[in-house]
């Protein structure tokens, strides 16, 4: 780090205080600055230093929140190489997870089948995060979702609040497993019980504007405490309130039918 040093020190440095900064034993943060020297040269030296330091560490600041998403800027969840930062949950766990998703010049491959879930290492509470997804190109569209606020260790169908994906019916916003979602006063509102997935209520979508099989359909989900809005390819298609405020990881769902996804996004 470049270090700004006073006229009256040229020729002469004064030796650096042992923990001033980012390491140390010295409890004083970048904003706070060291004591002043008696002398008015000390004075404006240890000024200068503060100064510096404190340049640099806003400048370390801002490439820490670059990369964690902070500021509204996003983040890539895929970096298109593998599959690192990501785990997994499989109906069958001897069944190997490449088997099942893969990465084909940067595009996530999921095959649909045995079913489960592949969701981050990291939990995440408020966001929006935006993808893009399609059925395989030539093939039947089958079923899928994107999860979130999931509980792991609830098996390959978790707890969790999940954006339908599943053909016809993109953009419903469901809770499985008795995750809350909505209610009975709220239009669309559905309840039902399920063999697979237990209680599982939620809200159908307003409109349908899914594009033709195989064309890439863009989603945008944004949650923020108890409301999740769902965008697919630019128009508003569910605004739920009463989800369920908690951390969670999120997951793409394998369920029944070859999905890619792409452009996997995240921001606060």
């Amino acid at each position: 780090m470049l270090e700004v040093m006073s006229p009256c020190f040229l020729g002469a440095r004064r030796p650096r205080r042992a923990g001033w900064g980012f390491g140390g034993s010295n409890t004083r943060g970048v904003g706070t600055p060291p004591p002043r020297s008696a002398s008015s040269c000390g004075v404006v030296g240890n000024s200068l230093r503060w100064v510096s330091r404190l340049v640099g560490g806003l400048a370390l600041g801002a490439g820490l929140g670059a990369e964690a998403g902070e500021a509204g800027r996003a983040v890539p969840l895929l970096n298109g190489r593998n599959l690192e930062g990501w785990t997994h949950v499989l109906a069958d766990p001897a069944v190997p997870r490449e088997q099942v998703w893969s990465l084909r010049d940067g595009v996530l491959v999921c095959t649909g089948t045995p079913i489960g879930v592949l969701y981050t290492e990291k939990n995440y509470t408020n966001f929006r995060l935006t993808l893009e997804y399609r059925w395989a190109p030539g093939a039947k569209p089958g079923n899928s979702g994107i999860m979130s606020r999931l509980t792991p260790g609830t098996g390959a169908l978790p707890r969790t609040v999940e954006v339908q994906l599943q053909h016809g019916n993109a953009g419903d916003v469901i809770g499985l497993w008795g995750f809350p979602i909505a209610g009975g006063g709220q239009a669309r509102w559905f309840e039902r019980e399920s063999k697979v997935a237990g209680r599982v209520s939620g809200v159908k979508k307003a409109v349908a504007a899914e594009k033709e099989p195989g064309e890439w359909n863009q989603v945008e989900l944004e949650a923020r405490d108890g409301r999740y809005t769902v965008r697919l390819n630019g128009q508003l298609v569910n605004d739920v309130t009463g989800v369920e405020v908690r951390a969670g990881p999120i997951g793409l769902q394998s369920e029944g039918g070859e999905i890619h996804f792409r452009h996997v996004m995240l921001a606060p």
